[in-house]
């Protein structure tokens, strides 16, 4: 998740799509989130770690 939204992020960026670089920042911030919580020992959806 995280590496999608850097990817997103970098394309939105470099070709001037707006939209991918919202979806970017948006799966960005999801994938750390979830990292958090992952690494805090908290079980997300069933799941312990997010890679």
């Amino acid at each position: 998740m995280i590496a999608l939204g850097i990817i997103l992020l970098l394309a939105g960026i470099l070709l001037g799509i707006p939209i991918l670089t919202t979806l970017g920042i948006i799966a960005l911030v999801v994938g750390l989130a979830l990292m958090l919580l992952g690494a805090t020992g908290r079980a997300v959806g069933g799941r312990r770690h997010y890679y």
